[in-house]
Order: C-alpha cells, then sequence, then structure tokens
C-alpha cells in the first residue's frame, strides 16, 4: 500500500492508486478544503473568482483616455509655423492661446475630483473629451488669433485639465487596492507614451496635408473614445458587485463600517479651496510650489511648446524634430520609474537639487546643438534631458506627503497647478522672446538660471521635524 493521499472521496481510486482516505482538515497548513477538492465535487454554490477583473478593463479604457489627452498636448508645438505662415500671427499670440490653456487645465485639475463625484467618472470624462474634440475641430474655421484662444485655450484647456491627475487618482482610489502604484505609474506614463504615438504622426499629416488635417485627426481619435467610455467605464465596483481589486470582504466591511460610523465627509470642492488657504500658509508649500512652477516652465511650457520651431530656426524639418521630441518620451518613462525607486531610497530633497542643476546644465548647451540634421550631441541632449523631464514628480509627491500626510494628494494638486502655471508663463514669454530677438536663445539660458532658483528651492526645503517620542510612562523623550 503507497503512501497516504488527500485524494478526498474514500470510495474511488486516485490516480496514483494510493490507498484513499480523506485527510482531516488542518492537516495541510495553509491549503483550504476548496483549494484540495477537485472542481467537480465543490459545493455548486462555491463562488469562483473572475479570470480577469472588470479593474483591468477600466484602467485600460483609463490609458486609452490618456493617451487620447496626450495627443493635445502635443499639437500646439506644431502649428506654430503654419499658423505663422498661413495668418501672419507671431509666435507670442500663438503662444498666448497655448498659455491660456495650460492655466486652465491647471485650474481645473484640483477641482476635478469633485466633479466626478458629483456628476460621475463617466459623465465627466464624456464631456471632457467631447470639449476637447470640439475645441481642436473648430480650429480648422479661425481666421482670428481670439478663436484660437477660446478653440485652443478655453475648451480643450478645460477639458484636459478634467482628465488630469483626478482622473487617474479617483480610478485607482476607487478600483485598486493591491497594485495600486503599478497602475498609477503605467496610467501617468500614458502621457509620454501619448506624445511618443502622436507626435511624427501629426508631423507627417502637417507636412503632407496641411495643419488642419491633424487638428480634425486629433478632435476625431478624441470623440472615436467617447462611445468606449460610456460602454465599458463603470463608476464603482460595487456597481458590478465586485470589491476593488486586491480588497477582501472583511476588509471591504470593516471600511465601510468606519465610513458609517465617521462624520459626513466635506465635500471636495470646498475642501480644495481650504486646504490651499492652510496650505498657502505654510513655507513648504511656497517652495514646492515654487520649484514645480520652474519644472513646468522648463518641460511643457519652453521644451513641449518650442522646441519644434526652434529646431525649425536652424533649418531641421519638422517631422525630425518632432521625432526627436517624441524621444525625450521614451526616456521620460524610463528616468521616471528609475526616480520612484530613487525616491524610496534617497533624500527627496537632494534628488531635486540635482535633477534640477542637471537639466539646468543641459538647457544651457541646447542653443548650440540646433543644426539642420541630427547629430549625437543632440541625441546626448535628448536622452539626458528625457530622463530628467518628469523625474522630478516622484520626490515631489513624496514630499507633499512628508509634509501634509492625508491631504497630500489635494495639495500636490495644487502644486501642479503652480506647474502648469509656470508653463503658461514661460511658453508666451519665450514666444516673446522669439518675436523682439528672431532667436529663442535668451529663452534657453534664462530657463538654466531658472533651474538654479529650483534646485536652491529643493535644497532649503527642511526636514519635517518629527514629533518627539514618548517612553511607556508617557513622558517624551528626544529622537
Amino acid at each position: 500500500m503507497g503512501p497516504s493521499c488527500a485524494w478526498p472521496d474514500p470510495c474511488a481510486s486516485c490516480p496514483s492508486g494510493h490507498s484513499l482516505r480523506l485527510r482531516p482538515a488542518g492537516q495541510n497548513p495553509g491549503v483550504t478544503d476548496q483549494q484540495t477538492a477537485p472542481a467537480a465535487i465543490r459545493p455548486a454554490d462555491a463562488p469562483r473568482a473572475p479570470r480577469l477583473h472588470y479593474a483591468w478593463i477600466v484602467a485600460g479604457v483609463c490609458l486609452l483616455v490618456l493617451l487620447g489627452a496626450a495627443g493635445f498636448r502635443s499639437t500646439p508645438a506644431l502649428l506654430m509655423e503654419p499658423l505663422n505662415t498661413e495668418f501672419g500671427w507671431s509666435h507670442g499670440v500663438i503662444s498666448a492661446a497655448v498659455s491660456v490653456n495650460m492655466i486652465l487645465n491647471g485650474l481645473t485639475a484640483p477641482f476635478a475630483a469633485a466633479l466626478m463625484d458629483r456628476f460621475g467618472i463617466r459623465r465627466v470624462a464624456a464631456v471632457a473629451l467631447t470639449m476637447m474634440a470640439v475645441g481642436a475641430g473648430a480650429t480648422v474655421y479661425m481666421d482670428a488669433p481670439w478663436q484660437m484662444m477660446l478653440c485652443w485655450g478655453v475648451l480643450v484647456g478645460i477639458g484636459s485639465g478634467s482628465m488630469a491627475l483626478a482622473f487617474t487618482a479617483t480610478i485607482t482610489g476607487r478600483w485598486f487596492l493591491a497594485r495600486r502604484g503599478l497602475v498609477t505609474g503605467v496610467l501617468t506614463a500614458a502621457s509620454a507614451a501619448g506624445n511618443l504615438v502622436f507626435l511624427p504622426i501629426l508631423a507627417w499629416l502637417i507636412s503632407a496635408y496641411g495643419w488642419r488635417s491633424a487638428s480634425l485627426v486629433v478632435g476625431c481619435c478624441s470623440l472615436a473614445v467617447v462611445p468606449i467610455v460610456l460602454m465599458l467605464l463603470r463608476e464603482r465596483p460595487a456597481d458590478l458587485g465586485l470589491l476593488p481589486y486586491g480588497q477582501t470582504e472583511e476588509a471591504a466591511a470593516a471600511a465601510e463600517t468606519a465610513a458609517t460610523a465617521s462624520p459626513a465627509e466635506e465635500p471636495k470642492g470646498l475642501r480644495a479651496l481650504r486646504l490651499l488657504r492652510q496650505a498657502a500658509r505654510t513655507r513648504p508649500f511656497w517652495l514646492l510650489a515654487g520649484s514645480f512652477a520652474i519644472c513646468g516652465a522648463t518641460t511643457n511650457g519652453l521644451v513641449g511648446t518650442h522646441f519644434i520651431p526652434a529646431a525649425g530656426d536652424h533649418g531641421m524639418v519638422e517631422t525630425t524634430a518632432a521625432s526627436l521630441l517624441a524621444l525625450v518620451g521614451v526616456f521620460d518613462v524610463v528616468g521616471t520609474v528609475f526616480s520612484g525607486w530613487l525616491t524610496d531610497r534617497l533624500d527627496s530633497r537632494k534628488l531635486l537639487g540635482v535633477y534640477y542643476l542637471l537639466r539646468g546644465a543641459s538647457l544651457l548647451f541646447l542653443p548650440a546643438l540646433f543644426a539642420r540634421t541630427v547629430h549625437p550631441s543632440m541625441v546626448v541632449f535628448i536622452v539626458f534631458y528625457g530622463l530628467d523631464w518628469v523625474a522630478t514628480v516622484p520626490p515631489t509627491i513624496a514630499l507633499c506627503r512628508e509634509w501634509f500626510g492625508e491631504d497630500a494628494p489635494i495639495v500636490f494638486g495644487w502644486v501642479f497647478c503652480g506647474h502648469q502655471v509656470g508653463a503658461a508663463l514661460v511658453a508666451f514669454g519665450a514666444g516673446l522672446v522669439r518675436d523682439q530677438l528672431g532667436s529663442y536663445d535668451a529663452a534657453w539660458y534664462g530657463a538654466g538660471a531658472l533651474c538654479v532658483i529650483a534646485a536652491s528651492c529643493a535644497l532649503l526645503l527642511r526636514a519635517k521635524p518629527q514629533p518627539p517620542l514618548a517612553t511607556a510612562t508617557g513622558v517624551p523623550v528626544t529622537a
């Protein structure tokens, strides 16, 4: 007789021919009865875990939405020269519309979560996508600068702001408990991937069929996502009788009990204003907001908006310049992931200081690197600058969390607002510099100097004092 096994039916033969005795419960630690029993003899009403949790479908829809939104941020840099050629609009006038877009994007973001709570994620996302589609599509009929400010500045700015940080935070907060950090990282990197996908395609369309074709394609892509959002996006896991991915029934019951016992939650719109008022009274908030404003100024505001027209001033073909800017997005993903890894291990203040100093040094060299064709020095700049593009985000979030605790997500929303305001001011200012001086060189040098200021802000931000430790008798002691 062979060794005993755990085959559950004592009257049948197991495939190995062992003597068949049901192992008593508890003799196989870590394995439940349902795990040892074959599927055929499990109770008929035993719940089966779905092969694919619906949270992943929701995350996929969110990824698609963010990829499409990235196309809108790519387009203004490509329209600068065509609009200047056709209408005679100056770089400053065109940059003003981009600035309005960035400011409204930043101001809308802190309140987007409140909009989603009040009207639902699906409705807000569908309306935002439609607004962006209308704004992009209507630009084909414009013939005055104010129309570009209305279409590209107001409509696209509010629409894209409604699906910025709050969209990702709301989706991951409602649908994921496990893998939340991973999903947040992937969705955040979708913006860079969107630039990678859209920039070369849009540049080719503009060179082959004119700038209106690019606006129509971007608008149609945005509109095409709306039915997918309405059909597949769901507000909460409970709508489908599910728990958030990774949450157990016991944890869900405890969370529901805690929510019932807690006082009524303050409306998020009012809370956002209250936290802004409180945070604005602190020195760390202004140091973080100031440094992140310079981050926006030296990325989206300057390079994202003016790199392609600046390369065109030196004879580089627009499609080539767009491909270089798309490569920034590739290395941005690598740099951001690596920065997150470093943030878990090193002092975030020192990391920010190094990031800004390295970015400033690279921008000071950039004017000498522009040429008609791509050469190795420019490729080195693209790789180096791309790794640093949004590497500042993980340590900035970590410092917000250190100083503002549970309120950090909303406070970071206001810090991000500063990022967009800085981007808007420099996007407009660099256009004026180009109009007045005939070159972007002064803008690049000024951006390098701003990075030194940002590094100083980061290094001036001291570590938050820790409360004194308490002994077993309750007497406080210093750490």
